[in-house]
């Protein structure tokens, strides 16, 4: 193993768990200035992570040592995933890191856990939680895999870190075939981190509740992890858009002066796109379920057209 690729393990991600909390804590942010209030501060989620990493466990009687590994488990997976999607710099050997398809199978490995440990317990809650989220997966995982076939046939490639590379070559945004394909990849960021009209995270209601009723009967350091695992995958999707449509600011040299260029330009861009996300879940209202089938529709069609796009061209 090189020294390089160590040195990408380490502050790619170190980076994501630095920046993850952040990004979450504006989106709420923006969402709160967008109703008229004044919200939590931007910095909560990181006061609320530690608060919960000092607390202890509890646990329901009915549960099993599911429910006690299935959050470690879960932010192993998204941490082995987080090497996957370069956020500073792409480093120039991957050792097999990088393929999209592996990546895919590490969030949803992630996503299974954390249905478990909603399951686990017995409750009512847990159950419809999981469920709803197993639904909409089943619907949704043929779409994603659509949109990133269609990626890898515009990029000719399947690694995301030549992704990147390929990205940085030429101006994507003038490139049709990866601003459609940029508009899907929003769509699956908006799925796959259960925010309007798919989920609402902001609520606890019966009728409405998905995510959230997964981690219920999370407690203490436990919750913590699926909190903190959750706001990495959010990153990580976040990255994968930022960086296909405005790569610019990714380091390719070894220097700490290109390391720096990096992490302040993927930070710039987090949080424009971070506002975007909470001005975009403002003004949208929350799909019933047989209702998302157009949402998803969507992106499959644009992912399909990138497809023909790039055959006819």
């Amino acid at each position: 193993m090189t020294t390089s690729l160590l040195e990408y393990f380490f502050i790619n991600t170190f980076f994501v768990l630095l920046v993850s909390p952040l990004f979450m804590g504006l989106i709420k942010k923006v969402k709160a200035h967008m109703q008229g209030r004044r919200g939590p501060p931007l910095l909560q989620m990181y006061y609320q992570l530690l608060k919960l990493f000092k607390k202890e466990t509890v646990v329901s009687l009915n549960s099993s040592f599911v429910t006690l590994i299935a959050p470690y488990i879960n932010i192993i997976f998204m941490l082995a995933a987080s090497l996957c999607v370069p956020l500073v710099f792409i480093p120039t050997a991957n050792f097999g890191f990088g393929n999209v398809i592996l990546f895919l199978y590490l969030m949803v490995m992630a996503k299974i856990f954390m249905a478990f440990g909603g399951l686990d317990a017995g409750s009512s809650f847990g159950g419809m939680g999981s469920s709803r989220e197993m639904t909409i997966s089943a619907i949704f995982e043929p779409v994603v895999i659509i949109v990133v076939s269609a990626l890898a046939f515009v990029l000719k490639t399947f690694n995301i870190h030549e992704m990147f590379a390929a990205t940085l070559v030429g101006p994507s945004l003038t490139n049709a075939a990866l601003v459609l394909t940029g508009v899907a990849l929003f769509i699956i960021l908006i799925t796959e981190t259960s925010r309007v009209p798919v989920d609402n995270p902001e609520t606890h209601l019966e009728l409405t509740m998905v995510h959230e009723a997964m981690i219920l009967e999370s407690s203490g350091p436990n919750l913590a992890l699926m909190e903190l695992s959750h706001a990495i995958k959010n990153t990580l999707l976040m990255a994968m858009l930022i960086n296909i449509l405005i790569p610019w600011g990714l380091a390719v040299t070894l220097t700490p002066i290109s390391w720096l260029i990096g992490m302040l330009a993927f930070l710039f861009k987090g949080i424009v796109l971070a506002v975007i996300m909470g001005v975009f879940e403002s003004v949208t209202a929350k799909s019933r379920l047989f209702g998302l089938r157009t949402f998803f529709i969507l992106a499959f069609s644009l992912a399909f057209v990138t497809i023909m796009f790039e055959l006819l061209v």
